[in-house]
């Protein structure tokens, strides 16, 4: 997951509360993110204002033709001399469902050729129908992107979009395509179970050995989200604390894979050389067990990589503090919350993808 997606899937799951963060902590507009104030209103106006469009087409050109990021629309942004431009106030979107559908008919107008992977979200919609709009921009197979409204292909840089220099744009037009791999999680499950029911996790002859531990599953699969085949697609994965010497960290179904002998506790994984993905495309590396016992001694940390032949590889880690795991331990051992819940704080709270 990108850090663009990051902040996107952010704003979706914890909503307004997100935005009150941002202002608080005075988030600054950063390579990934811009702040703007909606002109349209569903009163005044028939169709998307010009000043939003323009603002539009440029994050579209700008975030389109970089790694990718996110609009938050209705926040107010000042500068500050110190640490630049910052989330200062909510200046809520005027009947933000017409504002979405708005933007929703604008974006493919917006720059040549269009980007079809422009996505919006409302974040939170008041009694009065106002409320606010995420858009997610991002890096784009197609570019370079130039806006409509004034002809100019634009670049991220630091938190403005800028127009492109001629050695940029050149570069541009002379990339070969390149295969983009992604990290996706799937088949995710948590389960509570006794030791008497798998014995072999912690033998009788052990002592003192836990009674009760909780089992988190998942699988690691790869995207091809790209325009071209993809080859030599790999993983890399190893455990570099496991927060007390009864968690343990499987690695499980890895067989369709080429293995390459690696330390205790690492995986490393390569597509063997006739497969080929196409766009689109998804490949399964392996199935995770991530098993945690109520005797927490430190952080608990797993990183890993992922990527394939001619691409730029992307970092992913699980890091959980001590103290975190222990209260989301015994809250999964306590039996009292929702499952979903508790995947969802351990895959938001703890999982991290970087470029």
């Amino acid at each position: 997951m990108s850090r663009a997606e990051d902040i996107f899937q952010k704003l979706v799951y914890f909503g307004e509360d997100a935005i009150d963060e941002f202002i608080i902590n005075q988030q600054t507009e950063e390579l990934f993110l811009d702040f703007k104030q909606a002109v349209s209103t569903g009163k005044n106006f028939t169709t998307l204002h010009r000043d939003d469009r323009k603002n539009l087409a440029k994050a579209i050109s700008g975030f389109g033709n970089s790694e990718g990021g996110v609009i938050i629309w209705g926040v107010e942004c000042s500068r500050d001399i110190e640490i630049g431009d910052v989330a200062r106030a909510k200046v809520k979107v005027r009947n933000v469902h017409r504002f979405l559908s708005w933007l929703e008919n604008a974006i493919s107008g917006c720059t040549i050729p269009s980007h079809n992977k422009v996505r919006n979200h409302i974040i939170s919609v008041d009694e009065n129908g106002d409320g606010f709009i995420a858009t997610y921009i991002p890096k784009s197979e197609l570019a370079p992107l130039m806006t409509t409204t004034n002809s100019a292909i634009y670049i991220r840089s630091g938190s403005n979009n800028v127009p492109a220099p001629y050695s940029v744009i050149a570069g541009m037009f002379g990339r070969r395509p390149q295969p983009n791999v992604d990290l996706l999680l799937a088949s995710k499950s948590l389960e509570v179970l006794e030791n008497s029911d798998e014995d072999m996790l912690y033998p009788k002859s052990i002592d003192n050995p836990p009674e009760k531990y909780v089992k988190i599953s998942f699988s690691l699969q790869a995207e091809n989200n790209s325009n071209v085949i993809a080859r030599e697609i790999y993983l890399s994965c190893r455990t570099l604390n496991y927060s007390g010497e009864y968690n343990k960290v499987r690695y499980l179904n890895y067989n369709q894979m080429d293995s390459i002998p690696g330390t205790e506790g690492q995986l490393n994984l390569i597509t063997r050389p006739e497969l080929r993905l196409p766009p689109r495309g998804i490949v399964r590396f392996s199935n995770i067990d991530i098993i945690f016992s109520p005797y927490i001694d430190d952080d608990f940390q797993l990183e890993g990589v992922i990527g394939a032949d001619n691409t730029a590889p992307k970092d992913f880690r699980i890091h959980i503090p001590k103290n975190r795991l222990r209260s989301f331990v015994a809250k999964a051992l306590r039996d009292e919350d929702d499952t979903e819940l508790l995947l969802n704080e351990f895959f938001t709270d703890f999982f991290r993808s970087e470029i």
